[in-house]
């Protein structure tokens, strides 16, 4: 939840930047950020209800895999949350918030619901493009035309920075899609279900997923250092202060996950659970950098 919350603010600040923080675009923001969120809740309940079984073994603690709510309590709130995000969206008479919040739905049924052409997440590549859709073109193109037709502006103004921050996310994405499925490989292999965790090896998946994220940060220093100079009347920090910031940022988020991933120990579940857990806080932070990229 707070991770959804850091990348709208993250990417409506690029989205405004150059045009201030009207009445409009607070507005904007505070409909994106309540709708999202609760449809994240939703997504999540739909694959929550349809991985029980899955859950006892991989996540008992979750509410439905332990028994504290029932199914049909599960779909209530799902439901409740569902005609809440969608309702934010028609009363804000935003086609990009409607068409962001519309095709995540899709998506999430598609990946969790147990339908004849669904259950997109049995296949690896289905499973990937899913979240990659969802976490890297959904939030950074939807929110972003959001932002900008609350304000007036150019819908799709196609930029350095959300060039950039949407490749990054889109890579990222694989990353986090194929890394999921490492702590669950016990209860995915007992369940049929045949991730490249599976496949190949908790070991081998992992260090293809740090590989991938080092090249990120490594073409995110590179971004940094080669960015060009800020327009004429541009605030201060848009200059040397932010090629600084978004370069040496992206040298200590590599660092760290390095430094972490040396430590990790791929046969110990807790190990694994943690570093998944430490990838989305690296996820989350890079919205940090965003608004330094304008």
């Amino acid at each position: 939840m707070f991770g959804t919350t850091v990348s709208i603010i993250s990417i409506s600040c690029l989205a405004v930047s150059g045009w201030g923080w009207t009445p409009a675009a607070v507005t904007a923001l505070s409909q994106a950020v309540s709708a999202a969120l609760l449809m994240n809740v939703s997504i999540v309940g739909i694959n929550q209800l349809y991985d029980i079984d899955i859950d006892k073994v991989n996540k008992p603690y979750l509410p439905l895999a332990s028994g504290e709510w029932t199914p049909t309590t599960g779909a209530a709130v799902v439901a409740a949350c569902t005609a809440g995000a969608l309702a934010i969206g028609v009363l804000a008479g935003s086609a990009p918030l409607m068409w962001t919040l519309g095709a995540s739905l899709a998506l999430g049924v598609l990946y969790s619901a147990e339908l004849p052409f669904m259950r997109w997440k049995r296949s690896p590549l289905l499973a990937a493009g899913c979240i990659l859709a969802v976490r890297a073109v959904f939030v950074q193109l939807g929110f972003f035309t959001h932002m900008r037709a609350a304000i007036g502006a150019p819908a799709l103004a196609l930029s350095r920075p959300l060039g950039f921050i949407t490749v990054f996310m889109l890579v990222f994405s694989v990353v986090i899609a194929l890394f999921k499925d490492i702590p669950d490989v016990k209860g995915d292999r007992q369940a049929g279900l045949q991730t490249l965790s599976v496949r190949f090896g908790e070991k081998r998946v992992f260090w293809a997923c740090v590989g991938l994220l080092l090249s990120l940060y490594a073409g995110g220093v590179a971004f940094g250092l080669t960015a060009p100079p800020p327009p004429v009347g541009a605030p201060a920090w848009q200059g040397p202060v932010s090629k600084v910031v978004v370069a040496a940022g992206h040298a200590a988020f590599g660092g760290l996950l390095l430094k972490r991933a040396r430590e990790v120990d791929t046969s110990q579940h807790g190990n694994i659970t943690s570093f998944y857990m430490f990838i989305w806080a690296l996820l989350y932070s890079e919205y940090i950098l965003v608004p330094f990229m304008a």
